[in-house]
């Protein structure tokens, strides 16, 4: 079983953490500032909660996803919001175990595919999320407990995350600048790779 609400703690305390890295690869490729973005945004999910907490996954990760795309900047706000919208509509009124936590991650990847068409290879979040989905899928299928489905979820981003490296970037402001975004970590699959980790830490 997961926590929404503690997911997305997790995630902030993770962005929080790695706010310069993530403002650092994306000087080297974008504009500077989706270290920025992400903590201010995931500040203000983690306050709106505080604030009043949802009664239930879907209702949590609905409010985690409008928060977010009204107060992170640039492309990301949209992505993330959509990723978490999908996920609460996904999630219905039940219980956050394992199926549904899968489904509802699932749903949030596909989102981020119809909002940003983003494909294997286009070295974005999708490359880490991609990955992280079909590792737990499987995982689960096998009769794998969640803690242990997420750890490989985890492994599975990381690699996608690593592999954004060589690519040339096809999507997004990385993609202005042709062969020069190849050699660089895509800062979105890098943040991307600490909300699997953050769903992993959320559950012990």
């Amino acid at each position: 079983m997961i926590d929404p609400i503690q997911w997305v703690r997790c995630f902030a305390e993770l962005i929080d953490e790695h706010t310069d890295e993530l403002t650092e690869l994306d000087a080297a490729i974008g504009d500077a500032d989706h270290g920025s973005n992400m903590r201010r945004g995931t500040a203000a999910v983690v306050d709106a909660l505080a604030e009043s907490a949802p009664p239930t996954p879907a209702a949590a990760l609905k409010q985690v996803g409008m928060t977010l795309i009204r107060t992170i900047g640039g492309a990301s706000g949209p992505l993330y919001g959509t990723f978490f919208l999908r996920c609460a509509a996904a999630a219905g009124d039940s219980d956050f175990d394992a199926a549904n936590f899968a489904k509802a991650f699932r749903a949030g990847l596909d989102g981020i595919v119809t909002r940003g068409k983003a494909e294997s290879g286009d070295k974005t979040m999708f490359d880490a999320l991609a990955p992280a989905a079909d590792a737990l899928d499987q995982r689960l299928a096998d009769g794998d407990s969640l803690a242990d489905a997420l750890d490989a979820a985890v492994v599975a981003a990381e690699a996608g995350r690593d592999a954004t490296i060589p690519m040339l970037a096809r999507k997004g402001r990385a993609s202005y600048l042709g062969e020069r975004s190849v050699g660089h970590q895509d800062p979105g699959a890098t943040s991307a790779t600490l909300l699997v980790l953050a769903a992993r830490q959320a559950i012990g």
